[in-house]
């Protein structure tokens, strides 16, 4: 029961900080501010449902995957770091957020992919990958099978967690800042895209530092 606690804790507080659903909330919004309060939620299920996938998929067979291809994790985070910047980038310049008025008449034509941006970059993006696919690495080589199947059920406990704080996050978004209004939600937008800019080069010079240290 210790472990199956230890290892659930353990999944969740690696994988929140970087997924950070919270202050991804806003950035949310804004890219679904054309869309129904029933779209709005419809996406916050898919996308919670995307990175339950995507996050289970790195943690049990991302390194098998990057093994068999020859990749190594600071290759994927000087990748993913290029892909969170420029995508950070594109919405730090992107065009004015729509009005209320405009919402209605855009909204069928306005609904963002629920993979491609809301899954992935913004919400589980090649940080948090890298986070599950080394949490995947790190699992015991020796261990009863009794013992496996406690560890990931565990990790999986885990991410099911941050899939529900993902959900929560985004279907509430709207009353998370409404209090903002909608020049205070485009402020915040802005903020949090400069912000995931500064973490997609964060995530590429982590990747690059690791690569340079490798001898050669």
């Amino acid at each position: 029961m210790s472990d199956f606690v230890n290892t659930l804790l353990l999944a969740y507080a690696a994988l929140f900080p970087v997924v950070n659903p919270v202050g991804s909330a806003p950035l949310f919004l804004g890219m679904t501010s054309a869309c129904s309060d029933m779209e709005r939620r419809t996406l916050a299920r898919q996308v919670a449902r995307n990175s339950f996938f995507l996050l289970a998929g790195s943690l049990f067979i991302g390194s098998h995957v990057l093994g068999f291809f020859g990749i190594s994790l600071p290759v994927v985070r000087v990748a993913g770091g290029l892909v969170v910047a420029a995508f950070g980038w594109k919405l730090l310049n992107s065009e004015a957020l729509p009005d209320a008025t405009s919402a209605a008449e855009s909204s069928a034509k306005s609904i963002p992919d629920s993979f491609y941006p809301l899954t992935l970059p913004l919400t589980t993006g090649p940080g948090s990958i890298s986070v599950a696919i080394t949490l995947g690495s790190q699992r015991p080589r020796v261990v009863s099978l009794e013992h496996l199947a406690v560890i990931g059920s565990a990790a999986l406990a885990g991410i099911f967690l941050i899939v529900v704080s993902i959900y929560l996050c985004y279907r509430y978004a709207q009353r998370l800042v409404a209090m903002l209004g909608h020049g205070g939600t485009s402020v915040v937008v802005r903020l949090s895209a400069f912000i995931m800019v500064c973490i997609g080069i964060h995530i590429l010079w982590s990747g690059w530092s690791e690569l340079n240290s490798i001898p050669h």
